[in-house]
């Protein structure tokens, strides 16, 4: 798209058969039809796609006004397909049937993507998919089908069987950007699903045969495990570098084509990019995470009136088409399970579930990658099971904990499925034993102090509680610290040798909530002022009786939790027996509250039941830490729990919301939209408001983004 269409752009004299020429044509006047010689010449030239925006930007303009007449886009894409099938039933043909697929997956994308984001009419009027009626075909069969399904079955099924190899790599690439931007329609859409969105491609996609939707979510989780890449002059091909000479470099890249089979990566501990790992992923993301609007659902909300809109008391009764690849990504299997290719339902995806582990482990840094682990977790059973069977956890535990731990270089959106994937990990009694069993030797990330052989349990206490001290200063978010103490409280029971670093840690986090508790309770009470200077935003809400409320909870929860350690793995913690006897002072004031009487009563039963064995040893000097831990440890051995009260064991599940599309589409844009090798205009999204970029920090700081639709669900009423 390097030159200007002379019939359009430009007044120089243009040779016949050029690209320029050939590109004047096609978005000029007159209307070609499908059996012109003009298609084939068009695609068959290299072109020179060195950027020039203005000039396309012009070419673009022409086309979108002639377009209305010609129908030029719909002849492209139709003559995409016919390329698609041609690739799809000759695969390991020649290039030159890659390269025509090529071009017009290009020149497709490009003036569809201009037409997508100047559309002025709600329906996408201005992309004509539809032949006039005089239009001459060569298969009736075209015309009984609507083009959006004819590219979106061609666009798949190619994906799905075509090979990666040295000669499609570039198509791939090609194909997988085609469809982002057919899906970008979503940007044009308001910020939650309505019945009267129009997304013509995805809702397409939609409606594919369910061996066509496998295979594709099948292929793009292998592209994504072993993350291809072509090598140009020792850099990997990026769709983003404005395409210089992808044409021109067909040959070369083919012949330049690296696999990364996963353990590779593993070994050598660095994941080199992989464009087409990254696309394929953003594809599948936008795919499962999409929902249409039943249309029986319009009805319910408009009633009788048809001028009625959709409100927000509406949504609640809106339902929605169920999502065919959020299914197949569900029923997924491991490809060594003995598990049938076939069920009820149609064939299964069959995805090697260890290289996918291994791949997770060592792309967690990356939003994408961390979105595609909480989908599996969260709706894929025989993935769960998987991972919680695995005796090397920690290969996903410990880049999580590491992401949590730099939660300032962080987006808050980042950090919220982080602590999602560790609540739903949390429910599973065995997972919350095994990380106590697994020693670390050493944590080199972790800079406050040096921890060696220390359990991954422990490690991750340590970095929970550091998360709710972070969010406590910086982000005041009341759903992070839910979810930080719903997983402490479901790790409690099966705490076992609980480190002294991360037990002090835990009674220093009861410290710091009772201060932050006792601080509201004099300004509910009108004891004392709230500090003007940070008036503004040093509260998870304004009512400062809300706000105490919550934080009693809190302190409520971190009672629980050192209640349960106390009542069912005592003897195997006396690091935290020792924590809360140096600590004793701060549960002090607590003791005759009502809302924590009873569990105040558990936890001076095991102070003054060590404090008398304390006593009881007579000793001449000081006592020093390791003398006082040795009587904690011999005394932990005739611990019985007499006068202990028995609590039901807490137990918090995670629930996605009913409404989570609202958080999880305009969520997955936005990582798509600085990855993917295409620009959309910022004044043409409503998806989401677009803002003038910040820093990581000063985003969270302001608290700009969007918290995710979740709910924490606690199988026992604590309140």
């Amino acid at each position: 798209m390097g030159g200007a269409p002379s019939t359009q752009l430009n007044d120089s004299p243009t040779p016949l058969g050029s690209a320029d020429y050939l590109l004047g044509e096609f978005i000029g006047e007159k209307s070609y039809p499908l059996g012109s010689k003009l298609w084939q010449q068009l695609l068959q030239l290299p072109y020179d796609r060195k950027g020039q925006p203005d000039l396309i930007h012009r070419a673009c303009e022409v086309l979108s006004h002639n377009n209305v007449h010609t129908r030029h886009l719909a002849k492209i894409m139709i003559h995409l397909t016919w390329c698609l099938q041609e690739c799809t039933s000759n695969a390991g043909g020649q290039s030159s049937v890659y390269l025509k697929a090529i071009n017009a997956l290009y020149i497709s994308s490009v003036f569809l993507k201009h037409l997508i984001e100047n559309a002025k009419t709600e329906n996408f009027e201005e992309l004509y998919l539809s032949l006039d009626e005089s239009e001459p075909v060569p298969m009736q069969s075209i015309r009984d089908q609507n083009i959006e399904n004819l590219v979106m079955h061609s666009v798949f099924s190619c994906i799905g069987s075509v090979d990666v190899s040295p000669n499609t790599y570039v198509l791939h690439q090609e194909l997988l950007n085609f469809t982002l931007v057919a899906m970008s329609t979503q940007l044009r859409c308001g910020s939650s699903p309505g019945p009267r969105d129009v997304n013509p491609f995805i809702d397409a996609a939609m409606s594919q045969e369910t061996s066509v939707i496998s295979l594709l979510v099948q292929k793009l989780l292998l592209n994504y495990i072993i993350r291809p890449r072509t090598s140009l002059g020792g850099a990997a091909y990026s769709a983003d570098e404005s395409r210089t000479g992808v044409l021109q470099s067909f040959g070369f890249a083919a012949a330049n084509l690296v696999l990364f089979p996963i353990n590779l990566l593993v070994s050598r501990g660095e994941v080199p990019r992989s464009p087409l790992a990254e696309y394929s992923l953003l594809v599948l993301l936008v795919l499962i995470h999409y929902r249409k609007c039943d249309v029986s659902s319009e009805s319910i909300i408009r009633g009788s009136d048809p001028s009625a809109t959709a409100d927000s008391s509406s949504k609640e009764t809106m339902s929605f088409c169920e999502n065919p690849y959020c299914k197949a990504l569900q029923h997924a299997r491991d490809a060594e399970s003995d598990v049938d290719v076939n069920s009820s339902n149609g064939p299964i995806a069959r995805i090697p579930f260890a290289p996918l582990f291994d791949t997770l482990g060592v792309c967690l840094g990356n939003e994408s990658a961390v979105l595609l682990l909480y989908s599996l977790v969260q709706g894929n059973s025989a993935f769960l099971e998987y991972v919680l069977v695995r005796t090397d956890i920690d290969t996903l535990l410990v880049p999580i904990l590491e992401t949590l731990y730099n939660a300032s270089r962080r987006s808050s959106n980042h950090i919220y499925m982080l602590l999602i994937i560790l609540l739903i990990l949390s429910q599973d009694s065995t997972f919350n034993a095994s990380i106590h069993k697994l020693i670390l030797a050493s944590v080199p990330w972790y800079q406050e102090r040096l921890l060696h052989q220390t359990s991954l349990g422990s490690l991750m206490v340590v970095i929970l509680i550091r998360t709710v001290k972070y969010n406590l200063s910086k982000m005041r978010d009341v759903y992070l610290h839910t979810n930080c103490l719903a997983t402490l409280a479901n790790m409690a029971p099966h705490c076992h040798r609980l480190s002294a670093y991360a037990s002090e840690r835990l009674i220093s986090l009861f410290s710091m909530l009772s201060r932050k508790y006792n601080k509201l309770a004099e300004l509910r009470d009108g004891k004392s002022h709230p500090d003007k200077s940070n008036s503004a935003g040093d509260s998870f809400v304004d009512d400062v009786s809300t706000e105490f409320y919550i934080y009693t909870d809190f302190l409520r929860i971190v009672l629980e939790i050192l209640n349960e350690i106390l009542t069912y793995a005592l003897p195997r913690n006396p690091e935290v027996v020792y924590a809360m006897m140096h600590r004793q002072e701060v549960f002090r004031p607590f003791k005759h509250h009502p809302r924590f009487i009873e569990l105040l009563e558990n936890i001076y039963t095991v102070l003054d039941f060590f404090n008398s064995r304390m006593d009881a040893h007579r000793m001449d000097g000081e006592w020093s830490v390791e003398k006082v831990l040795e009587v904690i440890i011999n005394n932990c051995r005739s611990w019985r729990g007499e006068g202990m009260k028995l609590f039901t064991q807490l137990r918090f599940t995670y629930e996605q919301e009913s409404q989570s599309e609202e958080f999880f589409i305009p969520y997955v844009w936005r990582l798509v939209l600085p990855t993917c090798g295409f620009v959309f205009n910022d004044n043409a999204i409503n998806l989401f408001p677009v803002d003038a970029p910040t820093d990581i920090e000063q985003r969270q700081q302001d608290n700009e983004e969007v918290t995710p639709n979740y709910q924490v669900v606690d199988v026992k009423d604590f309140t």
